[in-house]
């Protein structure tokens, strides 16, 4: 993964006041730390590191003129609305130090008609080196048919990384895909045992139409 390196400037006022300024501004409030050093206060500009973090695990260098620091996000804070960056966590490594990291998984490939494909986790967590973080994994399902399983231990992982989870760890499951007509009928199920009723339909009134004038008929 290619380093990117974005231009900081060091931040001295702090509070919701001035973070609406720096945000008003297209910056953003972060801040730098680890390896046991004081945290370090900055300002980075917003668009520049809203397209670095595209992925989420960019490696960044923080230029702040006469120091730099390596590092990856820990944890970003955006708007739930609009989706801005309002605050960074940057966490501060070296080079061919071993960080713990989530890795997006990407399924290619389409499995057999008629099965339902479950991805049961989007990320899995490794250990690999700062400098060589994978960006993601890209897992095949390509013809797998019903009951076929994918689990952490099946993914094949660059040299230097290695798992952080447990090698049975569940990734995609297979499973026989429901017919229309089962789909309707556990709709209808839920409907009813949340108290839902519909009205009838065009057919239904003019059977029930039906029926009253023969009744009528009879008498």
């Amino acid at each position: 993964m290619a380093e990117i390196k974005i231009a900081a400037e060091t931040r001295t006022e702090f509070g919701k006041g001035a973070a609406r300024r720096i945000r008003r501004d297209d910056k953003v409030p972060a801040v730098l730390y680890g390896h046991g050093t004081e945290p370090v206060h900055v300002t980075l500009p917003g668009h520049q590191l809203m397209m670095a973090l595209k992925n989420s695990n960019a490696l960044l260098t923080i230029d702040l003129g006469t120091d730099q620091h390596l590092a990856i996000p820990k944890q970003v804070q955006r708007d739930p609305l609009r989706g801005f960056i309002e605050h960074a966590d940057l966490l501060i490594v070296r080079k061919g130090e071993k960080v713990t990291v989530d890795v997006r998984i990407i399924l290619v490939g389409e499995a057999l008609s008629g099965t339902l494909v479950i991805q049961e986790n989007n990320t899995i967590a490794v250990e690999a080196e700062a400098t060589h973080i994978p960006e993601s994994f890209e897992i095949s399902i390509q013809g797998l048919k019903d009951g076929a399983q994918i689990h952490a231990g099946d993914i094949e992982l660059p040299t230097g990384s290695v798992l952080a989870v447990d090698s049975d760890l569940l990734i995609v499951n297979i499973t026989e895909g429901q017919t229309e007509a089962q789909l309707d009928a556990e709709l209808a199920e839920a409907e009813a045992e949340a108290g839902i009723e519909h009205d009838a339909t065009n057919a239904e009134e003019a059977a029930a139409d039906g029926q009253v004038a023969a009744s009528d008929t009879a008498s």
